[in-house]
């Protein structure tokens, strides 16, 4: 498979290392454009792949293109690559917030891919929404999903609306749950454990009970009731959640996003 990121940044890098790691494409056929002479020789040492400061010349070399630029930069991009991508060319946009209609009429190209991946994708942990255009071939589409697959799970959606739902959840979320960690890490601390201790407490926690709970034939509601005893440590605990009302700021911060 023949792949260009336009943009080598922390996200693309990603996606480039996990293509090859899986063997899906060769050094010899990705190409690499970025406005930074220093990303682009990292890129190229680090992984063999061809890079170029011309997103035109990186696009004549893909039949995937992988927009992975800053969403202020988009329109830049598109005025340089606009009426230059052939019909059998697929465009796979990890952009936020920018719609396939943006995409269809800043580049005057149809067959597009838009997909909101997360930042645990960057270690193959991430959780990616994505749909097409109407004009996106089956072939495309599978060369999409083989891409979006090497950064985690990935889930296809025909509304469009729905990955703007979603940023606000798989998107943003990252962020709430690593807030969430400082929270308990600094509890702990609170109460007399060392940092590390503390660090190390939190995280396998937070990641042992989301692998339970994904792998559990229960749902959530009866996973909390299975620990929390009446009048005890997690009771007590629960209660002062319930008063602060953390569900509720968690679904307002959803809204929000």
């Amino acid at each position: 498979m023949k792949v260009t990121f336009i943009g080598g940044g922390n996200m693309g890098e990603a996606i480039l290392s996990s293509l090859l790691a899986k063997n899906l494409a060769s050094p010899q056929e990705i190409a690499v454009s970025d406005v930074s002479a220093e990303r682009r020789s990292v890129l190229s040492q680090k992984y063999g792949v061809f890079t170029t400061a011309s997103n035109v010349e990186a696009a004549s070399r893909g039949s995937v293109i992988v927009f992975a630029v800053k969403p202020q930069n988009l329109d830049a991009v598109m005025a340089e690559l606009s009426g230059k991508l052939a019909e059998s060319q697929l465009v796979l946009s990890i952009i936020a917030g920018k719609r396939i209609d943006t995409l269809r009429k800043g580049l005057g190209h149809n067959a597009i891919v838009r997909a909101m991946p997360n930042t645990p994708a960057q270690i193959g942990k991430g959780m990616t929404v994505w749909t097409s255009s109407e004009e996106a071939t089956e072939g495309q589409e599978e060369d999409a999903r083989a891409i979006l697959d090497v950064m985690g799970s990935a889930v296809y959606t025909h509304d469009e609306k729905v990955l703007d739902m979603a940023t606000a959840v798989s998107g943003s979320g990252p962020a709430y749950v690593f807030q969430f960690i400082e929270a308990l890490i600094h509890g702990g601390t609170g109460i007399g454990l060392t940092p590390g201790l503390a660090r190390t407490l939190a995280y396998q926690t937070v990641l042992g009970a989301a692998e339970y709970a994904q792998q559990s034939d229960k749902d959530l509601d009866t996973l909390i009731r299975q620990v929390i005893s009446p009048g005890g440590t997690t009771y007590a605990a629960m209660t002062v959640l319930e008063q602060g009302f953390f569900s509720h700021i968690v679904r307002q911060a959803i809204e929000a996003a």
